[in-house]
């Protein structure tokens, strides 16, 4: 049941993640016009993303334009794109295989390879939040260096907007999903090693004690001998001869051992 419930936790979280990597991915918001010195009466503000630049008037009006030509980027953002495409693609390719490898499904039911699968889409998600985070610190740090270097001009300076702030979270959720995942895995693999060390171990039965019998030490005793002591016990040993020996592993009757001094084995008792 634990284990149920961990895989479920790692799952949501990494379809969160997922989720938030989208929103940044599309989102124009990287990049925020810096409202200082000289710029802070300005009619227009700029917005810039991965795929568009937007601009917004003061009198309300909000206009965004695709980028025409992909190789007249800058590298940064070139780079930037394929990682948050790649960070997608994992998130999902992770998402499908964590759902197959998970116990509350019955794909695979029974197989050792079933907890395996779900360690690869935590692994899956780990490197989609490793793809996601390095293009938001990448772009971050160029923001930041840009803001306080002396040689840039005002108008030409950018905050950091609420798309990187989404990007951060979403890697962070995806990196913790993916660990949750791995640890389920991790976990059920020990207790499947565990069990089929318990099956492979050699059965050895215990001794079998049973109170059935008396714990006093068996006694030979001479039929013909017992009834001349005791004369009640001739019909029952008639038509035996002194030679049948029987193994009594029962106490003999009180009358019998009072009345007799063969209560062991005695050679008088043959002759």
């Amino acid at each position: 049941m634990f284990s149920i419930f961990t895989e479920l936790i790692g799952l949501c979280l990494g379809i969160v993640g997922m989720l938030l990597t989208l929103v940044a991915t599309i989102l124009p918001h990287w990049r925020i016009t810096a409202y200082i010195g000289s710029n802070i009466i300005t009619a227009v503000g700029y917005l810039k993303g991965l795929w568009m630049e937007c601009a917004y008037y003061s009198t309300g009006t909000f206009q965004c334009e695709t980028y025409k030509s992909l190789l007249a980027l800058p590298p940064d953002l070139q780079a930037a794109r394929g990682m948050m495409v790649v960070s997608m693609v994992l998130s999902l390719a992770g998402c499908v295989i964590a759902i197959v490898g998970m116990k509350c499904t019955v794909l695979m039911q029974g197989t050792d390879a079933k907890s395996r699968l779900a360690g690869t889409g935590g692994f899956c998600f780990i490197a989609a939040g490793f793809f996601c985070i390095i293009p938001i610190s990448w772009t971050t740090n160029e923001i930041i260096r840009m803001f306080y270097s002396p040689v840039v001009p005002s108008s030409f300076k950018y905050e950091i907007g609420a798309a990187l702030y989404l990007g951060m979270a979403s890697a962070l959720l995806s990196i913790f999903g993916g660990a949750v995942l791995c640890f389920s895995c991790c976990r059920n693999e020990g207790e499947s090693a565990r069990y089929r060390g318990h099956r492979s171990r050699p059965f050895h039965p215990r001794p079998y004690h049973s109170n059935a019998y008396p714990s006093h030490p068996m006694t030979f005793q001479n039929p013909a001998a017992l009834s001349a002591v005791n004369p009640a016990s001739n019909n029952r040993h008639d038509g035996r001869s002194a030679k049948g020996q029987i193994l009594d592993l029962r106490s003999p009757s009180p009358s019998s051992a009072r009345g007799s001094s063969y209560s062991g084995y005695d050679l008088n008792g043959f002759v």
